[in-house]
């Protein structure tokens, strides 16, 4: 029997006027039929909304929100999920592509997974540049485009918090439910993805797909890039969301081992800071350290 369930797309709009039309289009152009797309443009300053509103002549029944002010990625996509009538979330950047099997694929891992408590499913991606060129994919592949080193999967919240587990966001699906349970995403933040995967892996198994379902482009604005830009207000902005979502992580962490977990991530965050020169950053993390040290010793 064939699964209907409904999936929603989020599309998530600010700046990509270059792009947008594709992205929209690998969204309704799944090979899976039962597809709700909402599309959310951040208060662009190019021409991306005028370039929506013109390709939406053509789908009116796809929902629009215009936001009046720039409200950032984490406010946006609560709205749209508010919103969402699907049992499956994407979060679609509109300046990635989904492969035209995304959404079966991973629907197919939902109904086949042998985890009791599976809440987000992912796979991998193809990066490419802002001309749509290969560059690399974001986990290395063999000849035969499979995974070289395995993925943890199942229970991964020792792994995520330490940092030795990286999720591909662009390639994940979200139960509807995980979102429900967790009120979506903190609009405290600045990004969202780190935070979901240590709240969501606190509670739901993971799944890997070992299958490209998605084209990520990375271009001189792209979020990513902005982690280890040096003096720069953005970054600072992305980073102190880090240091934010690390001390939610602690006040999540049962065991010792998950104390001592934590720390890995905490170096790493810390000789970021240093060196994008974010010394008031740095010294917060040192303060944090000493602090979590203690805790490990009491726990």
């Amino acid at each position: 029997m064939q699964d209907k369930s409904l999936v929603t797309i989020i599309c998530l709009c600010y700046n990509q006027e270059k792009y947008v039309v594709e992205s929209l289009f690998s969204a309704i152009h799944q090979d899976y039929p039962f597809v709700e797309v909402i599309i959310v443009d951040d208060f662009s300053t190019d021409n991306s909304r005028k370039v929506i509103q013109k390709w939406l002549i053509d789908y009116p029944e796809i929902r629009f929100i215009a936001n009046e002010t720039n409200l950032g990625s984490t406010k946006s996509f609560n709205k749209a999920l508010k919103l969402a009538k699907g049992d499956y979330i994407i979060d679609l950047a509109c300046d990635d592509i989904l492969l035209s099997n995304c959404v079966s694929l991973q629907l197919k891992a939902f109904q086949e997974s042998s985890f009791k408590k599976l809440g987000v499913v992912y796979g991998n991606a193809e990066l490419i540049n802002e001309k749509g060129d290969f560059y690399f994919y974001y986990f290395p592949v063999d000849f035969n485009k499979k995974t070289i080193e395995k993925r943890a999967t199942g229970d991964i919240y020792l792994s995520v918090i330490s940092g030795g587990n990286s999720i591909c966001s662009v390639s994940s699906m979200v139960k509807k439910s995980v979102f429900d349970a967790l009120n979506g995403y903190d609009e405290n933040l600045s990004y969202e993805d780190l935070d979901l995967w240590i709240r969501a892996s606190r509670i739901y198994d993971f799944d890997y797909i070992d299958e490209i379902l998605i084209k990520k482009r990375i271009s001189t604005t792209s979020f990513g890039t902005h982690f280890f830009i040096k003096n720069d207000a953005r970054s600072k902005k992305i980073n102190y969301s880090t240091y934010l979502i690390i001390q939610k992580a602690i006040r999540l962490n049962r065991t010792k081992i998950e104390h001592k977990a934590i720390l890995r991530r905490m170096h790493f965050e810390m000789t970021l800071a240093f060196k994008t020169s974010d010394y008031r950053l740095f010294f917060k993390y040192i303060l944090l350290e000493i602090k979590q040290r203690f805790r490990i010793i009491c726990t």
